[in-house]
């Protein structure tokens, strides 16, 4: 925005600054975001490597992996105490009445689910990166990603913009490249042809 248009528009220095300030965060997540992207595509291709050469033991990775980053989280320990004090301190659920002498603060409980839920999810994916390549791994991933973006816009009745019908659009088109989904169909449509065209020929004979 040119200072000729901000004079125009009646933009001051401060929306004009904060406008900045969102640009450099957006620049620097779409930056970081890009980063992971590339670090992630790296360690799927390294875990691949070392499991051909060491053996399958996704358990084992999944164990270092997350036990190795804890002691980083002492750093945090003022923030995460507080967060669990906030935990503890939110309102209990509601249970019936014969449960009625049992108190569970809900954000405990929805934390606890949480952790059940992504203990399922991250353990299945270090299973699959045993089982199929790091590119399949990532098109799975992608598409888990993308399927729970669907639904928190369904259920959070979200906007659904022009760019989340471009994301759709190119994930479904790499999806059905990557699964070579148009040259079988092809080619067992190819083989239908060549069936029938072996039969009538029989019966012209």
């Amino acid at each position: 925005m040119s200072s000729q248009e901000i004079k125009k528009y009646g933009v001051s220095d401060e929306e004009q600054l904060s406008y900045s300030e969102n640009l450099f965060w957006w620049s620097l997540g779409i930056t970081l975001l890009t980063v992971a992207l590339f670090i992630s595509a790296r360690m799927g291709i390294y875990q691949e490597v070392l499991y051909k050469t060491h053996g399958k033991y996704p358990y084992e990775a999944l164990y270092y992996t997350h036990l190795l980053p804890l002691p980083a989280f002492a750093f945090l320990y003022k923030n995460l105490y507080e967060h669990w004090l906030i935990a503890v301190n939110s309102t209990p659920l509601p249970l019936p009445s014969y449960l009625s002498f049992i108190s569970i603060p809900s954000i405990v409980f929805y934390l606890l689910g949480n952790v059940l839920t992504q203990y399922l999810c991250i353990s299945s994916v270090y299973y699959l990166t045993t089982e199929c390549n790091s590119l399949t791994v990532t098109l799975v991933i992608t598409l888990r990603k993308f399927v729970s973006l669907l639904f928190s816009i369904v259920y959070f009745q979200n906007e659904f913009t022009l760019y989340h019908w471009t994301g759709t659009a190119l994930v479904f088109v790499g999806t059905v490249i990557f699964t070579q989904l148009v040259p079988s169909l092809m080619g067992m449509f190819g083989e239908k042809i060549g069936e029938k065209t072996k039969k009538e020929k029989k019966k012209t004979k």
